[in-house]
Parts: C-alpha cells; sequence; structure tokens
C-alpha cells in the first residue's frame, strides 16, 4: 500500500510531500493563484508520471532486446481542457529522443508496449480522457 504525507511548507501554498521511501516531492500553485515557484505544480507531476513510467518500461525493454542506448530523453506538450473546472489533460505528445545502436522497429515497440499494455499512468490518464501520442526521433532523424 502507497502512503504518502503532505506537509504546508509556508503560509501560502507550498507543500512537501512524502512518501513512505522518505522521498519528497515539492509542490506549488501558479504564480496567479499565490503559487512562489516552491515546486511543481500538481498537473504537471502527473506529466512527469507519465514521462517516468513509460521511461523506465522502454529502456527496460530496450535493455532484453539488446539495444545500446546511449543517451535519452522524453519531451512531453500537453493541453488541457479549455474553460472547465476541473481542467484534465485532453492531449498529450511524448517525444522520444532516443540515440544509440538502437533500431527503429525495436524502439517503437519498446514505446507501444509501455504505452498501449505496462504504464499504469498512460492508463490512468486515458480513463480520465486523454489522447496520448507520440514521436520518435532516433539518432538524430
Amino acid at each position: 500500500m502507497a502512503k504518502i504525507e503532505l506537509i504546508r511548507a509556508n503560509e501560502h501554498y507550498a507543500f512537501d510531500s512524502t512518501d513512505e521511501n522518505g522521498v519528497i516531492t515539492r509542490m506549488d500553485t501558479k504564480p496567479e493563484m499565490g503559487g512562489e515557484g516552491y515546486g511543481a505544480r500538481p498537473m504537471q507531476l502527473l506529466l512527469n508520471a507519465l514521462a517516468g513510467c513509460t521511461s523506465i518500461d522502454v529502456l527496460s525493454i530496450l535493455e532484453k532486446k539488446r539495444q545500446q542506448v546511449n543517451d535519452y530523453k522524453v519531451v512531453i506538450d500537453a493541453d488541457r481542457e479549455a474553460g472547465k473546472e476541473p481542467s484534465l489533460w485532453k492531449e498529450i505528445l511524448l517525444t522520444f529522443i532516443i540515440s544509440g545502436e538502437v533500431s527503429e522497429e525495436n524502439a517503437r515497440r519498446a514505446i507501444d508496449l509501455s504505452l498501449d499494455k505496462y504504464c499504469s499512468v498512460a492508463a490512468t490518464l486515458r480513463a480520465a480522457g486523454a489522447a496520448i501520442k507520440y514521436q520518435l526521433i532516433l539518432n538524430g532523424k
């Protein structure tokens, strides 16, 4: 069972959230709502979670396929619903930038398996109505 403990870090909207392993995540809100840049906004943490979840899967799958990854990065661009409260993530585009001795077929297969089968964060976001797409840049192409 997961356990999270959140404490207020200042007199405004800054928080420190600690998980059962002692890992601290700093959170805040956007400046126009009184945030002070103390930490990440909660909705952006969902995108961070998506990038992390799928990256663990992709790198694990590529390792099992004996692909040599020299450099790896994921960039996410996302849009939220306009004029709604709550405003959910509507469209999410992940750009996987991978370099090394990796075939395009293996990279795409690893990404597809992660997004469609293994990544719980992707499944959660899809269940909330988000459309998740990706593009691959492999060895600069």
